[in-house]
């Protein structure tokens, strides 16, 4: 008698579809804007759509964890994955690994959406910027304790004068660096006679100084009990520490010129005001 024809168990025909998606697209990139994004438990769960066909899209926790900008519905990006069928639900769709935005890198586009949201709670306000101390007691300082920047820092404050610095050495470049910056802060913080607080490091590219870009350390430097000045990178160098800082400087030798007057110009003034 002639064979009847194959019957497949639902879950073997949906498996071997979601084995053949994946050796056919086991590494994409599709374009398209971003509908419906939900986040439970980390994992990112949302729908691709161009005008005339849509995606559903998986981003478990890690993949979530790595994107550096803030992903919103309407917002068009560059998703990198894998094709495959959630057999449970026998659902067609794209596990993503990587995400990027379309126009501004991710970067620069993370960096903008961060200045809007502290703006609009009021932490770059001129009004809440507080006046320097004009003779510190002592002058506290957040950054590499090998860089360059402590070392600009230290031979300036020498040269303009006698001034009592306590040094907090840190992280200031890296994934652990925003942590480190806030814990150098929060110590400087724990010394009474600390009165003013310099934070910073020298110039670099936007990923270099990126920990200066982190909503930790925005809100360690707005929360800070003294004045801060931010010193970070090089004149053109503008980061998130420099908006929400009391004051910002150009490079980490121009903070110590603001922080530690020169003492021989005071010393002539008190000789004249006594002559007067």
């Amino acid at each position: 008698a002639p064979e009847g024809p194959r019957v497949y168990r639902v879950v073997e025909l949906v498996r071997l579809a979601g084995r053949a998606l994946e050796a056919r697209f086991s590494d994409v990139w599709v374009e398209g804007e971003i509908s419906n994004l939900k986040v439970v438990s980390g994992h990112a769960y949302f729908t691709l759509k161009d005008g005339e066909a849509q995606l559903p899209v998986v981003m478990f926790r890690p993949a979530a964890q790595r994107v550096r900008f803030r992903a919103t519905d309407g917002l068009k990006v560059r998703a990198r994955g894998r094709l495959s069928i959630y057999e449970a639900g026998g659902k067609f769709q794209l596990y993503v690994e990587a995400l990027e935005p379309v126009g501004l890198g991710a970067l620069q586009l993370a960096l903008e959406q961060l200045k809007r949201k502290l703006q609009a709670e009021g932490l770059f306000d001129e009004k809440r910027k507080r006046p320097l101390p004009f003779l510190p007691r002592r002058i506290g300082v957040a950054t590499s304790a090998t860089g360059a920047a402590v070392r600009d820092i230290l031979r300036v404050a020498a040269m303009r004068g006698p001034a009592r610095i306590l040094v907090a050495p840190c992280l200031v470049q890296g994934d652990e660096a925003p942590a480190d910056i806030v814990r150098a802060l929060a110590a400087l913080q724990r010394q009474p006679d600390v009165e003013l607080i310099i934070v910073g490091r020298g110039g670099g590219s936007i990923e270099d100084l990126w920990a200066f870009n982190d909503e930790r350390v925005a809100r360690a430097i707005a929360a800070c009990r003294v004045p801060v000045i931010s010193a970070v990178g090089h004149e053109v160098d503008f980061t998130i520490a420099d908006f929400v800082a009391d004051l910002r400087a150009a490079t980490p030798s121009q903070a110590a010129e603001i922080a530690v007057p020169v003492h021989a110009e005071l010393s002539r003034q008190v000789v004249d005001l006594r002559a007067r």
